[in-house]
């Protein structure tokens, strides 16, 4: 992907700058969904007076993604099928900086259609993963623009490891559901959470994976079922 950022920076600077700038606004203006949409939930904001901003930066976020389209579909036609993996993998990545914008606007209808969420044990373990997953994307950003490696693969962990979390967390409010006072808001924010840093490791994992394992790295391996007793 870098090499072929690097040649594109040559052959056609505008375009590449075209590219750069509409995916990096798209980073930053997830991160920004992101961040309102989790205070409104954790934070109890007020949906009225940030709603009209919310959806307005969505609506920049689908812009910008069929502005990188119509770009790689340009430079593709200009330059033959030789930077047809590199296209593809940006379109890969476009879609999930796209995704990260979706998941957002879940959290905010969880925060339109609930309570706001008692300050208990979950509830501050969301408020310093919504702090973690936000330092993450504008790692990402910051990753994806220099694409060094070992920089991405460190992120990945990170990101990895709150996929984690969200997922154990999850377990724990199946099991504790009959008690708990709002295991289906929590569960739902865990699982929003999740899926944001997944949209941010698959492009941060573009940086040094080939295309066809893109979106796969963290699939994990099912563990096989017990063989039935004759």
């Amino acid at each position: 992907m870098f090499e072929w950022l690097k040649g594109l920076a040559q052959s056609a600077p505008s375009s590449l700058q075209n590219m750069s700038l509409a995916f990096g606004q798209m980073l930053d203006a997830g991160r920004h969904m992101f961040e309102t949409a989790s205070n409104a939930l954790l934070g109890g904001t007020d949906l009225s007076v940030i709603r009209d901003d919310f959806f307005a930066t969505d609506r920049r976020i689908n812009q910008a993604e069929q502005q990188i389209r119509r770009e790689i579909v340009v430079h593709a036609s200009v330059h033959g099928t030789k930077d047809l993996a590199a296209c593809l993998t940006l379109m890969s990545t476009v879609k999930d900086a796209e995704r990260i914008g979706d998941y957002a606007k879940n959290l905010f209808d969880v925060a339109d259609s609930s309570p706001c969420l008692n300050k208990d044990e979950e509830h501050d373990d969301l408020v310093k993963l919504k702090s973690k997953i936000s330092t993450c994307l504008a790692e990402t950003r910051r990753v994806f623009e220099s694409q060094k490696e070992e920089e991405a693969l460190q992120l990945v962990r990170e990101l990895a490891a709150i996929e984690d979390h969200c997922d154990e967390s999850l377990v724990r409010l199946i099991e504790i559901q009959q008690t708990h006072p709002s295991p289906v808001t929590y569960a739902l924010t865990y699982r929003y959470f999740k899926r944001v840093a997944s949209h941010a490791m698959n492009i941060s994992t573009s940086v040094f994976m080939p295309i066809d394992k893109l979106d796969f790295f963290d699939e994990k391996p099912r563990p096989e079922k017990p063989p039935e007793e004759e």
